[in-house]
């Protein structure tokens, strides 16, 4: 008998998005995809999580989470004018503005289509903080509101559905790969011959995971190093690990579940 498990999916999707990389300084530069801590903030949104409440409850071994972009994504550059803040007096913009630079995620079409992400969840250790997702999810309750980055991208939740998933390990096999994969079980990319998909762009990111929580709030716990395309198609990958194969509507997605590459700094007991 084939292992399988349970997996919840839905799509996220907005006309931008901006997921801003926590090493830039004065240029506000954006992953491609939402990193896993971004995703989060969704589902803790959705469920009405306090500000800064959840991080422990949603770490990677008790909520596994993947992501696939469904749409061609492009990113570009644009000038913000900020006011120029140098002490209290100045929010009246007595001392002028000042033009940042800020990268923006959109469609390749921006006029008529969408930023679109497909986001997959599965019980990790905790079967009870995946049940009452699936609940909210399902029964479309939100207790926030919620957006690709930043408040003022506004984001809407579809196609929600539960699947069962048939787990695969593969030693070294060719595979296609419709999700974001962990880099260091990918061996070789092929690129196929038709023409559409051969120019398909794929990207390496290493992107945050967890945070720590507690009395050290924010301070970033764990990172993902991932390969992904930018495009609809999948990634054709030599693989050494496990996937899990899906069937929508008849067709076949075959995804990965981000696993962290490392500790960034210590979690207190």
């Amino acid at each position: 008998m084939p292992d399988t498990m349970e997996v919840l999916s839905f799509d996220i999707q907005g006309k931008f998005a901006h997921f801003r990389k926590f090493h830039g300084n004065n240029t506000a530069m954006s992953y491609s995809i939402p990193p896993r801590t971004t995703i989060i903030g969704i589902l803790a949104a959705i469920s009405g999580e306090e500000k800064d409440s959840y991080y422990q409850r949603f770490q990677s071994e008790h909520l596994p989470i993947g992501i696939r972009v469904l749409d061609d994504i492009k990113k570009s550059f644009h000038r913000l004018n900020y006011l120029k803040i140098t002490g209290l007096s100045d929010f009246t913009g007595q001392k002028g503005r000042i033009q940042t630079p800020f990268e923006v995620v959109t469609a390749h079409d921006v006029k008529k289509d969408l930023v679109s992400y497909r986001i997959y969840i599965k019980a990790g250790d905790s079967a009870d903080l995946y049940n009452h997702l699936k609940d909210m999810l399902l029964s479309s309750e939100r207790s926030f509101n919620i957006s690709l980055g930043i408040a003022g991208f506004s984001a809407f939740i579809s196609n929600v559905e539960i699947a069962e998933a048939e787990t695969i390990t593969l030693d070294g096999e060719w595979v296609d790969i419709h999700s974001a994969c962990n880099s260091e079980q990918v061996l070789e990319i092929d690129f196929p011959d038709d023409p559409e998909v051969k120019f398909n762009h794929i990207e390496e990111e290493l992107l945050p995971a967890d945070f720590i929580g507690d009395e050290k709030g924010r301070e970033l716990y764990r990172m993902n190093r991932v390969l992904f395309a930018t495009r609809r198609f999948p990634v054709h990958v030599k693989l050494n690990g496990t996937y899990h194969k899906i069937s929508h509507n008849g067709n076949n997605e075959n995804i990965q579940f981000l696993e962290y590459a490392g500790v960034f700094s210590q979690q207190t007991e």
